[in-house]
């Protein structure tokens, strides 16, 4: 006697070649090639090397009121976050319960929050800052973190110098088998 579920499974082992046929055949014929200056424009990657960021500047003193109207409504007004998810202050990464993970305690590089900010922020407009305002709320979070003054100048130059507190404690298990 064949159930429900036995049915779907047979269905399912008989039509998968030909679903994926039809797949590869269309996925060949999507799309349409872009020019190398429409590619420049996508995004750009800034690494933990140095390479890649954009000319630009500021400090957390010009990043606050960028904070204040475009990031606050997530993040709260100094970075206490709205969600655990949200959260950019403080944290532990040694602590014995579940480690609190924000920019201060677990992000090892300023570049990480750099290339962020510039991809993904804000939520609801994402890319829409320019590269100097990007710089100005990193420097303002940063500061909220204690990990820089108000009034140190974060550019492609200086943002390779900020020491982040968990810079030696980051195990990277993105390539781990």
């Amino acid at each position: 006697m064949f159930t429900l579920k036995r049915i779907a499974v047979l269905s399912a082992i008989a039509l998968g070649p030909l679903i994926s046929l039809s797949v590869v055949g269309h996925a060949q014929s999507l799309g349409t090639s872009i020019s190398e200056s429409q590619l420049q424009s996508f995004d750009l990657i800034a690494p933990p090397d140095g390479s890649g960021y954009p000319e630009g500047s500021g400090t957390a003193v010009q990043g606050r009121d960028i904070f204040e109207r475009r990031c606050a409504a997530c993040h709260g007004m100094k970075g206490e976050g709205t969600s655990a998810l949200t959260r950019l202050v403080g944290g532990d990464m040694q602590s014995e319960d579940l480690p609190i993970r924000t920019v201060g305690s677990f992000w090892p590089h300023a570049s990480t929050l750099f290339d962020y900010v510039q991809r993904a922020m804000p939520a609801d407009a994402p890319k829409s800052l320019s590269s100097s305002e990007v710089y100005q709320v990193i420097a303002y979070i940063l500061n909220l973190n204690e990990i820089i003054s108000n009034s140190q100048i974060l550019n492609k130059e200086t943002l390779m110098q900020v020491e982040m507190p968990n810079k030696d404690g980051f195990v990277d298990r993105s390539q781990a088998p």
